[in-house]
């Protein structure tokens, strides 16, 4: 008699994939977790030597977070580990409170990272608008890429300030003492990456810049500071396990810098793990996910690394290398284990103007520049909450901007769900327009399906939306989105609707859209949505939608005719 669990909703995938586990899906994760281990070794060291810690608490957090993040999470692919999103936090907190006071701040918020996990909060951070998030990634972004101009352009600067507008001043007075052989070490760095990256996706960019860059340096003994050089090398051997000192009177004003910590470890998690489910058709679990990553962030300091969350680069690597379960990320960890037991006296060739390299791609990457010019063409609120969130992250000050973030994030909610009440008469003509919006006289074809959103479409509200992509292979050729009683859409809600129409027509679908009301109808013409499905995809009502409908299905047919003969 097989064992059953009483309630499956907390079992970590890791439990749930040894069901069907097999040597082949084994092998698969051998290889996958080799290769995203070797990916994540340069980006552990860059992460930890921006927060201003060295090389090996990176390697550490890589070490232990990855393997329990894996073993403990809810997602089947999910890499964790040191990340770009806490570097500027983390040299903020270590400049304030020192080591210890980042060691309490990560296990503080791993204490509250399992506490939002057990409570089913792992969907509470879907209530962060789009401009928010956007606006949190770009002013990171710039954050990272202006700690590293330092060792890009090998400038002479005893220290580098932690303010921004403070730290680009002294960068532009340190500008005469620039290196061009550090320059070119890193220029080189960054054109070795984007080369992988145009040859082939599956080519791991960060570790073949990394062993040119050193190689480089090593055989034409070029003047360029390394990693032996500043911190005098990297440990070889296991890293030990010491509980971090309790300061009560830090505890306070760690509290903040804790919550951000908790809050950017979750939604970067959570961002990740969508990404994961996108690429590996699989769904993640986020209350499971939140209790891991709390987890991993109270052992992390115990080993003397840092604060730890889901990596989207090296997450995307593992499922392109063909990881089948987290086996292949607990492997990635074994893997960083094994380099540093065999292999950590060679890293003390690393240049850190090929470790500046590798960051500043990361922090083009995780900017998400790409879709400022689709956030310009929305609403003044949508742009200004952007701008504000984006401007605090830079000039003032991480934990502020998280803190801003969430009340614009509320006032915007109060905003537009009450900008949906209207009070208005019933007359003849208001009767006589709704009839060909109502589905009570209307046939549908068995070539299509029709889907409707009912209320307020906001930031909250868009994962709701899987009803139509969870049996996506399941759906006729098209698929028909009434949106009469979608009474408001925001910057989140458009973006979420894009998602839909793109992995429908992946998977050979054709979305039609019919009846929306006039702000969702207005923004969606600002951003352009047509774009993505096509105008005459956009109906005024669902009698014009079934019409549309039989167009395209009488086109497939013809096509299906032609192809046959």
């Amino acid at each position: 008699m097989a064992f059953a669990f009483p309630d499956e909703r907390w079992l970590s995938k890791s439990v749930l994939c040894l069901r069907d586990y097999n040597l082949n899906k084994f092998a698969h994760d051998v290889i996958a977790g080799i290769t995203v281990g070797l990916v994540a070794l340069p980006l552990a060291m860059a992460f930890a030597i921006a927060s201003g810690l060295t090389p090996q608490a990176g390697i550490y957090c890589a070490i232990v977070t990855g393997f329990l993040v894996s073993a403990l999470g809810g997602s089947k692919t999910q890499i964790g580990g040191p990340t770009g999103a806490f570097v500027v936090v983390v040299a903020g907190i270590v400049a304030v409170h020192g080591v210890d006071g980042l060691f309490m701040c990560t296990v503080m918020a791993g204490i509250l990272l399992v506490v939002m996990g057990a409570t089913g909060m792992g969907t509470g951070v879907k209530f962060l608008p789009r401009p928010v998030v956007i606006g949190f990634t770009n002013g990171i972004a710039v954050l990272i890429a202006s700690t590293q101009i330092k060792d890009f352009f090998g400038l002479q600067l005893e220290k580098v300030p932690g303010v921004f507008w403070l730290r680009m001043r002294a960068l532009a007075a340190s500008s005469p003492t620039w290196s061009l052989t550090a320059t070119v070490l890193a220029a080189a760095t960054v054109a070795t990456m984007l080369l992988c990256r145009v040859l082939s996706k599956r080519i791991p960019g960060p570790i073949v810049a990394m062993l040119g860059a050193t190689s480089t340096a090593f055989l034409l003994k070029l003047p360029v500071e390394t990693i032996g050089t500043r911190f005098g090398g990297i440990p070889s051997g296991l890293p030990h396990m010491v509980i971090p000192r309790w300061h009560a009177g830090l505890v306070h004003g760690l509290l903040g810098p804790a919550f951000t910590v908790a809050m950017l470890g979750a939604i970067e998690s959570l961002m990740s793990a969508v990404v994961s489910d996108r690429m590996s058709n699989d769904r993640h679990n986020p209350n499971v996910e939140l209790i891991g990553q709390g987890v991993a962030n109270i052992m992390s300091p115990m080993f003397g690394g840092l604060p730890a969350t889901g990596a989207i680069a090296r997450t995307a690597t593992n499922i392109r290398s063909g990881a089948q379960s987290p086996v292949a990320g607990m492997i990635h960890s074994l893997t960083l284990l094994c380099v540093l037991l065999f292999a950590a006296p060679l890293a003390s060739y690393i240049p850190m103007a090929a470790l500046a390299g590798i960051l500043m791609i990361v922090a083009y990457n995780m900017g998400e520049w790409r879709e400022i010019p689709q956030l310009l063409r929305l609403t003044k609120t949508d742009i200004s909450i952007w701008l504000v969130t984006f401007a605090l992250t830079v000039f003032a000050d991480l934990t502020v901007a998280v803190e801003a973030g969430m009340i614009l994030a509320a006032l915007l909610f109060i905003s537009r769900v009450a900008a949906t009440t209207t009070v208005s008469q019933v007359t003849d003509d208001y009767i006589e327009d709704g009839r060909v919006h109502i589905l009570q006289d209307k046939d549908i074809p068995y070539y299509a399906t029709i889907f409707r959103i009912h209320g307020p479409f906001l930031f909250g509200a868009t994962d709701k939306l899987s009803a139509v992509t969870e049996n996506v292979h399941k759906l006729p050729p098209v698929v028909i989105l009434r949106l009469r009683n979608m009474t408001a859409l925001d910057a989140t809600g458009l973006f979420a609707l894009e998602e839909v129409a793109k992995q429908l027509h992946a998977a050979n679908r054709t979305l039609i859209l019919c009846g929306a009301r006039e702000q969702p109808s207005r923004l969606m013409h600002q951003g352009e949505f047509e774009d993505v499905v096509g105008p005459e995809n956009i109906c005024e009502n669902v009698q014009e939608a079934l019409r549309r409908a039989e167009e395209v299905y009488e086109g497939l047919e013809a096509k299906s005719a032609a192809s046959g003969k």
